[in-house]
């Protein structure tokens, strides 16, 4: 009998990936600002870049701020917006430089080498951000909830209407909750391991 290479049990495999999906329908069920934010002290201990950790979370609960939010959204993903129990806008800060002494202090004043070059340290942002979305969506999974993240909105417009006067910018919408009626679509196909993976 073949050794599964996997700690985990089969149990948690299936709710982290094999029948985690997309969803796209939300029940009433509520999620709270607190649930989210206990993923978050979780999925914080992933590695990113000399530990840099610019992702930041925008909640946005029902009502006025959800208003604010839904007309930024592209037309095929407002009703998903405006439904979800809770929606969380993922933005990168590209002013992480500035705590570096903090999270990487072994090396005081590393984050000089970002300070003068805003196209470097945006390019930097986002692709640790993108990092830790991905801890983001399999820590939500892991607390029970389910995420939807959604690529269609007006980056620019959410910026304005939320972060203006900061350094954070938006990168992804994830609406979370709990399955409602037809939530998700067929699974896609995904890419083998011998087409998607070498070894020299």
């Amino acid at each position: 009998m073949e050794t599964s290479p996997f700690v985990l049990g089969d149990d948690t495999l299936d709710v982290l990936f094999r029948e985690a999906r997309s969803v796209n329908a939300f029940s009433d069920e509520p999620v709270s600002a607190e649930q989210v934010r206990e993923v978050f002290e979780l999925v914080k201990l992933g590695p990113t870049m000399m530990n840099i950790q610019p992702m930041r979370l925008l909640l946005v609960e029902q009502g006025e701020g959800r208003d604010r939010l839904v007309p930024h959204m592209a037309e095929g993903n407002r009703t998903k917006a405006q439904t979800a129990p809770l929606v969380a806008v993922v933005a990168a800060d590209t002013d992480f430089h500035t705590s570096m002494d903090v999270h990487f202090p072994h090396k005081p004043g590393i984050g000089d080498m970002f300070a003068g070059d805003d196209a470097n340290r945006y390019e930097v942002a986002r692709y640790n951000t993108a990092l830790q979305t991905g801890y983001f969506i399999i820590g939500i999974r892991a607390a029970g909830l389910h995420a939807g993240p959604v690529g269609g909105f007006d980056a620019a417009g959410i910026d304005g209407e939320f972060f203006g006067g900061t350094t954070w910018r938006t990168q992804l919408v994830i609406n979370i909750g709990h399955p409602g009626e037809n939530p998700w679509f067929d699974r896609l196909p995904r890419i083998s391991a011998d087409d998607a993976v070498r070894t020299v």
